[in-house]
């Protein structure tokens, strides 16, 4: 069940491996046309992967899963740890539960109330430090270099990318001329998959990131040439929210991602809204980005291009956020 753990690169090759890997361990979700709605974000074709119906609720579940099932069994003595806003904590617990092996999730304090309750009917220890998600970061590698666990590093990881790259080959299977990809970023191991994914087969597309305002951790990499720490973060959308992306990261990004553009948490919340009128789906803020982004006119289109996103995540507590 387990193979061996290397350092892959992250290559459309790998992602099929990794898609036939996963296949048992997670759900093939659903990708819907936008159609007969009130106040249409944009009157282009809209297709949404509806990966809040993953198991844990985000498309997380396919990187965890990968690096489970990458890693030898003898590795995983000492448990797994891993530093989160919610859903790759939610991911890797699972992960964790079904090795049956400790897993210690650290989340900054911003993160999800729901998100904090599953992870304990996961049988996760729960650690809640710092201020944000970078000093949950630093206390989960401490973890591993005291404890001789494992770190399920959510963009930093190989396999966690390679992972969260399966959910493009889906989207391409259900929508292959889509022309615009919208994604959401928090460390950037989602579009680092997607691009990888979406570029070998679609050349010609065009894919576009989309960061809060209050964490702009690729698009301040894209400005300098290279990776950089922000000075701060204020976004409350805790998995939106990483001080420095990793090189492995900003490497694809550079070469795939048009441009990243920057949404204000209320934009967030207010798209969020919409989809839970629209679809009943209590979306993460994160899973609002790509609807908010077409809300405030950021994405340039032409009439006939056709856009793929992602719902990627759901949260029961997201829309309590106040306005």
């Amino acid at each position: 069940m387990i193979e061996e753990q290397g350092s892959p690169a992250i290559t459309v090759e790998a992602i099929e491996a990794a898609a036939a890997r996963i296949a048992g361990h997670i759900r093939r979700t659903p990708m819907i046309e936008v159609t007969e709605v009130r106040n249409r974000p944009v009157a282009n074709p809209l297709f949404l992967k509806l990966e809040s119906l993953q198991v844990t609720g985000a498309f997380k579940a396919r990187g965890a899963m990968n690096r489970l099932l990458t890693t030898p069994r003898e590795k995983l003595a000492h448990g797994i740890v891993t530093a989160s806003g919610g859903n790759h904590g939610m991911a890797v617990a699972r992960a964790g539960f079904l090795a049956g092996v400790p897993t210690t999730i650290y989340l900054p304090p911003n993160a999800s109330r729901a998100k904090i309750k599953a992870l304990s009917e996961w049988n996760a220890t729960i650690r809640i430090v710092g201020e944000k998600w970078d000093d949950a970061d630093a206390a989960a590698a401490e973890h591993a270099a005291r404890e001789g666990a494992i770190y399920f590093h959510p963009f930093k990881d190989p396999d966690v990318v390679i992972g969260q790259g399966t959910v493009a080959l889906e989207m391409l299977d259900a929508v292959p001329d889509a022309d615009v990809y919208l994604v959401a970023i928090g460390g950037g191991g989602l579009i680092a998959g997607l691009a990888t994914v979406v570029h070998a087969r679609n050349p010609k597309a065009r894919i576009i990131g989309i960061e809060p305002t209050g964490s702009p951790t690729l698009h301040a990499a894209l400005a300098a040439g290279g990776p950089v720490r922000l000075e701060r973060q204020w976004t409350r959308v805790a998995t939106m929210s990483c001080g420095m992306t990793a090189p492995l990261i900003y490497d694809i990004v550079s070469k795939h991602v048009e441009e990243v553009v920057l949404v204000e948490d209320e934009q967030l919340l207010a798209a969020a809204r919409w989809i839970l009128s629209e679809f009943a789906i209590r979306a993460d803020l994160s899973a609002a980005a790509a609807i908010a982004a077409l809300n405030l006119g950021k994405i340039r289109l032409k009439p006939h291009e056709r856009i793929a996103t992602l719902i990627c995540g759901a949260d029961d507590t997201a829309l309590d956020m106040p306005e």
